[in-house]
């Protein structure tokens, strides 16, 4: 009965049954991993990165192609060559006018190489663009190979930094996309990260808004975007959501310095539900002016700018 009075009083003091907690609790754990197998760490990831290389997993090659495109008409097939999208094929129309267009786009594609040139009956440019009016120029834009979400670390681990992230969540314009992958690839960033489903892809629009950085700025393919962000975070990479509500204000986040992923949702809808519950933390870009939102493209290059003045 003395031991239940001393438990059931409010004194402090060591409690009936603590079977040796406390002792245990002042017991050392052990020395420090090694930087390879501390989570998170750079080095970390770059063993991870070998690791996977050694398996045979090569980087960008795990994201699947999208589908073919085609550019219909005078002006766009000259501006998408002018731009460098990446095009396999230019058809003409037999007994095209040969106008100044005409002329450009048939130089263009003689001086890039690697275009075929073919020439084909008016029915048939027809019957490939469903009719649309081609003015006798049709450019078909080859599939574009999809990076994994995973490359994109990697190759970050691969170059001793931590890895700058941007993902696209409900952004189905395919100009903003181009304009993230312009910023990323201008403030040093890793790639863009794009769900398969309801989103823009890799088309020639895209690749003219990138003014030709896409290139060099890969851009990852999620078949789920939670779950890939799901993976970031297990890796040791922190998930910013940019939200008009969120909790953190841009000057305040010191995730920027390290491993991130920056996530972007559309004008209008923002983030999802799923995705805005898997983000680590929310951040709003202060907006003195008034106005409620920014797009895509803005946005993102608002943070990456932020980030690489930090970084450097």
């Amino acid at each position: 009965m003395a031991a239940n009075n001393r438990r059931m009083s409010g004194k402090k003091g060591a409690q009936v049954g603590s079977g040796g907690k406390r002792r245990r609790s002042l017991e050392g754990k052990g020395p420090t991993p090694p930087a390879e197998m501390r989570k998170g760490h750079a080095k970390q990831r770059a063993a991870a990165a070998k690791t996977r290389r050694a398996q045979g997993r090569a980087p960008q090659r795990r994201g699947g192609k999208g589908t073919s495109e085609l550019v219909v008409g005078r002006n766009p097939v000259v501006e998408a060559l002018r731009e460098g999208v990446p095009a396999s094929t230019l058809y003409v129309q037999q007994f095209i006018d040969n106008d100044e267009r005409v002329r450009e786009a048939l130089q263009l594609a003689a001086e890039r190489g690697g275009i075929n040139l073919m020439e084909a009956p008016r029915p048939e440019l027809d019957r490939m663009t469903n009719g649309l009016n081609h003015q006798g120029l049709v450019l078909q834009v080859p599939p574009y190979e999809y990076a994994h979400p995973e490359d994109l670390a990697d190759a970050a681990a691969e170059e001793g930094e931590d890895p700058l992230i941007v993902a696209l969540d409900g952004v189905t314009d395919p100009r903003n996309l181009g304009a993230v992958v312009r910023s990323v690839s201008a403030f040093g960033g890793h790639g863009v990260v794009v769900p398969e489903r309801r989103a823009a892809g890799m088309t020639a629009g895209a690749w003219k808004t990138s003014a030709g950085t896409a290139a060099r700025t890969p851009v990852a393919r999620a078949t789920n975007l939670t779950r890939a962000l799901e993976a970031y975070k297990k890796a040791g990479i922190i998930v910013v959501g940019l939200a008009a509500d969120g909790e953190v204000e841009l000057g305040e986040l010191q995730a920027l310095e390290g491993p991130v992923v920056v996530v972007v949702g559309s004008e209008g809808k923002g983030l999802s539900r799923l995705v805005g519950e898997t983000c680590d933390v929310r951040v709003r870009i202060p907006m003195p002016g008034g106005a409620e939102s920014l797009n895509a493209g803005v946005a993102a290059g608002i943070v990456l700018y932020e980030a690489a003045r930090r970084r450097a």
